[in-house]
């Protein structure tokens, strides 16, 4: 069997989903981006170097890191949501069988559908979105509402919903194997990586380079929001800050110190996606086409 055939857990959890979802079939045009840190260290190398090497984009469940909460193993919560949203399906399943995660585009932003989890994304091909499954609002929450490509009413309900910009997305859940050689249209990524190591490694890839307008902050600004997530992540921001200043490759840089609790760089953040956004309505800029124009090979 080809690493590339849907395995029966897949199609099952497909299976499932679609029998909960309901509502019209979803504009083909829009996409799921997978936002990310590209510069935090999975055993010692920067996840996008890490990517590069292996060509596949897995979950928390085989890497054992995430920008969300740290519950991926038999028993914990995230394999608990997993059992419940696809009935089961998964419960046996081998970790690499297990879907990735990320959002649905469908306000179109520069930054990606959910910059909450990082200031870098992968835009997937338009052919994921049939192997995908949604729900609303994020899985932590137990959702009831839940959509597929043919069938998705999620939008609707996510438009009619009041939430901070940072929970304001659709989850999605990728089935299969995410290839990046094949099932990505573009890399995006915060122009404070210019001229690093995280652009160097993006030119591995065989898919556009883009950059979006990028998220910067300023002390001042920061300490003017302490109730969003707390003076002490107020304070740590101002001790990281360069000349002032926050951009997604500081916060990198103090990660990989190993001085700081991650948890703690995750709140700050959340300040910089939430309050640092530059003319987030401004488009990416591509910098490089060389997506291959040869099938990929199975």
């Amino acid at each position: 069997m080809s690493a590339d055939t849907p395995r029966p857990s897949q199609e099952r959890a497909l299976r499932h989903v679609q029998a909960l979802s309901s509502g019209k079939p979803l504009d083909a045009h829009l996409r799921v981006t997978l936002n990310f840190h590209p510069d935090r260290l999975i055993g010692g190398l920067p996840i996008l170097a890490k990517l590069a090497d292996d060509g596949v984009y897995v979950s928390q469940f085989v890497t054992g890191t995430s920008n969300g909460g740290m519950t991926a193993h038999p028993g914990g919560d995230r394999w608990r949501w997993e059992s419940r949203i696809f009935g089961g399906a998964y419960d046996c399943a081998p970790a690499h069988e297990r879907p990735v995660y990320g959002a649905l585009n469908f306000r179109r932003k520069p930054v990606g559908a959910a910059p909450r989890f990082g200031s870098a994304h992968f835009r997937l091909a338009a052919d994921t979105l049939p192997r995908s499954t949604f729900c609303y609002p994020d899985s932590f929450f137990e959702p009831s509402a839940f959509g597929v490509a043919s069938r998705m009413a999620l939008i609707e309900l996510a438009e009619d919903d009041c939430q901070d910009a940072l929970d304001d997305y659709i989850e999605t859940q990728v089935h299969g194997p995410v290839r990046l050689d094949r099932d990505v249209e573009a890399l995006v990524l915060d122009p404070s990586y210019r001229g690093t190591a995280v652009e160097a490694a993006a030119h591995r890839f065989p898919c556009l380079i883009e950059w979006h307008a990028g998220f910067r902050l300023t002390t001042e600004h920061l300490r003017r929001h302490p109730d969003y997530r707390g003076q002490q992540y107020v304070d740590l921001g101002t001790e990281i800050a360069e000349s002032g200043r926050l951009d997604p490759r500081v916060i990198g840089e103090a990660a990989c110190t190993g001085r700081y609790d991650p948890q703690a760089l995750k709140k700050v953040w959340h300040y910089l996606a939430r309050f640092g956004s530059v003319a987030s309505a401004e488009a990416p800029t591509a910098i490089s086409a060389r997506r291959s124009q040869e099938p990929a090979s199975s």
